[in-house]
């Protein structure tokens, strides 16, 4: 986007200072992924051109030592005062453990997503959408199949590059979501000159926006947010609201009762490159961290074994990142254990795979996420542990981006399971019969 002007740190300080003295002050409840935005329609092409203003400000200037103090002062979206505002204010008042636990949640993202922010020229508080879109949860999944921090949509995620197949879901992934996030808030500003309606298309879609502008152009009507509001669906007409009050509570989270984490305004973690595969538990290893840990910081990767490529990074902090690469130069071992097998035929069951390549039924299940009580479909490729022939070998690129997996019910299984009941039913009836019998004789007797 092309800035239209260079903003200093002290014009922020001011306006900082004046909105803690005077801005209304509102929130939204948390809980778990809020909005399932993007909504599922085509990318449209900018119907009017606008500037993004520029909220640029020099390094050497700059000399916040929190997050959160950085984010107050680079707030640049006009500020929205109206009922609901207050009622989302009130509810984080009424409950202020829960943007403190979602600010925990935040704390390994947020540098990172404030920095890009500030790259763009993009008003700060932008970094609080996630709370509104997932409580800062990368694994978060909606309703929509939105997931992420940011809430894409399988669509909408392809339309900005993000990778979706067997092995990694790029929507998850803390760079490639937010860098694909923040191209489409400018996108949005750029098509509506404004930002409450941009945000509205973030959450209901740029076409219905559209639409309800047209609608109110033809009635005579103003078409700001507020105006809108009535033709948007009640979670539409809640968001910008709902962000409105995020950012007071911010401003000043005293006044609410909040206690929010301290985040240094230093990178949390630093960028790997992996060209190689390598085991989601031997990379954790390495980086002398848990497992837990890791996937925090690398939601992306569904499988246990990260694919190498040009593409792969893994984020670590700084200080396991250079554990990581000190361990690694030592590491006599191989790197991964996971190769891929296809299935060719309806009858393989789990049970034969899992002899096949010398593991057990639970491993082959866990591993690909295969239900009970079902079994794998003709034609599906699923990861299997290596053998001493694939020992060297990495998972071929086209199997990574064509690889998929369908299950479908063990109907013999089931029927198996049906016989046996029945047999067991039938056998207790019968000692039962037998049971009667004998004794009957001995009554005789």
């Amino acid at each position: 986007m092309k800035p239209m002007h260079d903003t200093k740190r002290s014009i922020f300080t001011l306006a900082a200072l004046a909105l803690l003295a005077a801005a209304p002050l509102s929130q939204a409840m948390d809980a778990a992924p809020a909005s399932g935005a993007y909504a599922a329609s085509s990318i449209e092409r900018p119907a009017q051109s606008s500037s993004l203003p520029t909220i640029r400000l020099d390094a050497d200037e700059y000399r916040e030592t929190d997050v959160w103090a950085r984010i107050r002062s680079g707030y640049a979206i006009p500020d929205l005062n109206n009922a609901l505002v207050t009622r989302h204010a009130q509810a984080y008042a009424a409950h202020p453990g829960n943007l403190s636990r979602i600010s925990g949640r935040a704390s390994p993202y947020l540098y990172h997503v404030v920095s890009e922010l500030e790259k763009r020229g993009m008003p700060t508080e932008l970094a609080l959408l996630p709370v509104i879109e997932s409580a800062f949860n990368p694994q978060a999944m909606s309703s929509a199949n939105a997931a992420g921090l940011w809430q894409f949509v399988p669509g909408t995620g392809k339309d900005f590059d993000l990778r979706q197949n067997m092995f990694k879901d790029e929507r998850r992934g803390v760079i490639a979501s937010t860098d694909a996030a923040l191209t489409y808030l400018q996108r949005l500003y750029t098509m509506f000159g404004d930002w409450p309606l941009a945000l509205a298309a973030y959450n209901w879609g740029e076409g219905n926006v559209q639409r309800a502008i047209k609608k109110n152009q033809e009635l005579g009507k103003p078409t700001d947010f507020d105006s809108l509001a009535e033709l948007m669906p009640l979670e539409t007409r809640n968001y910008v609201p709902k962000l409105q009050a995020v950012k007071n509570v911010v401003a000043n989270p005293s006044q609410y009762g909040v206690t929010l984490p301290a985040i240094d305004n230093q990178p949390y973690f630093t960028t790997v490159d992996k060209t190689s595969d390598i085991d989601l538990a031997i990379a954790a290893q390495l980086a002398e961290m848990s497992l837990d840990e890791f996937k925090a910081l690398n939601p992306q990767f569904k499988k246990p074994v990260i694919i190498g490529g040009e593409r792969t990074k893994i984020l670590l902090p700084t200080e396991n990142a250079e554990k990581f690469h000190i361990n690694l130069a030592q590491w006599g071992h191989a790197l991964s254990t996971w190769t891929t097998h296809k299935i060719t035929g309806a009858r393989v069951t789990i049970a034969q795979l899992a002899s096949k390549f010398g593991t057990t039924p639970e491993v082959i299940r866990q591993a690909n996420n295969i239900p009970p009580q079902s079994r794998l479909k003709a034609g599906s490729t699923i990861l299997v542990p290596k053998t001493s022939a694939s020992s060297h070998a990495d998972i071929a690129e086209n199997i990574i981006e064509n690889a998929v997996v369908a299950f479908e019910a063990d109907r013999g299984k089931a029927k198996r399971n049906a016989s046996r009941f029945k047999a067991k039913a039938t056998g207790s009836k019968a000692g039962k019969r037998i049971a009667r019998n004998t004794s009957s004789a001995r009554k005789q007797r």
